[in-house]
């Protein structure tokens, strides 16, 4: 986790990262090179910002320290001075039980599914859909942060069930839509694909045998809770859906898998305990690899069904 707090003309902006992703950059400097402004300068800043952070070696001592580390980076003529310190991933990545019974934010799938009389939760059907409709071509889709505050907005009115969430959704920057529905999978009590399951899919990844990967990777989704596997099937097409416009949004099977992975799947508080990773490198720890390649598997694995699933009465043990 990392924290900014970038001096700007208008005073102080503090942000904060849900985690180091990869953003490009192409596009940013062939505008500047022209001498032109972009637009969305806010969220443009920040990713500069956090590929400075990825692309330089950082000194363990000061990913360690608590102090602000002071730094300045430049953009289209103009100099930013901010300040950064790190949060160890422990800290940044735990989920706590949440006592909400109203919103979606924090709230289990099953709860909201259930009180919404729905397969899909509400939100990530019309984020989704809004993706689609008027996203799926945008370069960087889902690996360009939309503005903090868009988001927060949208997180506002979707735990409100505000009758404006349409009208927001048409008239909101579509990264800001992709940041939203990113945050919910990533607010969920547990991970989509369950605390439970985690060490599972984890060895299941790591058989070398095709066959015995796929008995198990395919009960492993058979296992699942209803509403997490049905929401889990919707989101794989979708994204399936996105990377078909590879050529154009730059954003392949790999590159989705790398941004959902570590938020769909990973351990539980338990699981991270013990683990004061000191680097902050460790967000590419063969844990958070071994998340992205069971995302991956699934989206090169040929269409499921839910039904398609249900049906299937193999049986495979995941004890190893």
């Amino acid at each position: 986790m990392t924290e900014v707090l970038v001096q700007t003309p208008e005073g102080p902006l503090n942000l904060a990262s849900e985690r180091l992703d990869h953003c490009s950059l192409d596009s940013l400097e062939e505008e500047a090179s022209e001498g032109k402004r972009t637009p969305n300068t806010g969220s443009r800043l920040w990713g500069r910002v956090r590929s400075k952070l990825l692309r330089q070696k950082l000194d363990p001592q000061t990913v360690q320290t608590k102090n602000w580390h002071m730094d300045v980076i430049e953009m289209n003529g103009i100099k930013v001075e901010f300040s950064m310190k790190f949060t160890s991933r422990d800290l940044s990545l735990k989920r706590t039980p949440s006592k909400k019974q109203t919103g979606v934010f924090g709230v289990k799938i099953s709860v909201v599914t259930k009180r919404e009389r729905s397969k899909v939760p509400y939100i990530v059907r019309q984020c989704v859909e809004e993706v689609e409709k008027r996203g799926i071509d945008e370069v960087g889709i889902y690996r360009i942060s939309g503005v903090a505050t868009d988001i927060q907005a949208l997180k506002a009115a979707f735990d409100a069930n505000s009758k404006d969430i349409l009208m927001m959704l048409s008239d909101m920057d579509i990264n800001a839509i992709a940041g939203t529905l990113k945050l919910y999978f990533r607010e969920l009590p547990e991970p989509l694909l369950t605390d439970r399951l985690y060490p599972a899919f984890m060895e299941g990844i790591a058989f070398s045998d095709p066959s015995a990967k796929e008995n198990c990777m395919m009960h492993l989704l058979r296992s699942l809770p209803d509403p997490n596997l049905i929401t889990f099937l919707f989101l794989l097409e979708h994204l399936k859906r996105v990377a078909e416009k590879e050529p154009v949004n730059k954003m392949s099977l790999h590159n989705l898998a790398t941004v959902f992975g570590p938020t769909l799947l990973r351990p539980s508080e338990v699981e991270s305990k013990g683990q004061h990773l000191t680097l902050a490198s460790d967000i590419w720890s063969h844990d958070v690899m071994a998340q992205v390649q069971v995302l991956l598997y699934y989206l090169q694995h040929t269409p499921m069904s839910f039904a398609e699933l249900k049906r299937n009465t193999l049986y495979f043990s995941t004890d190893v």
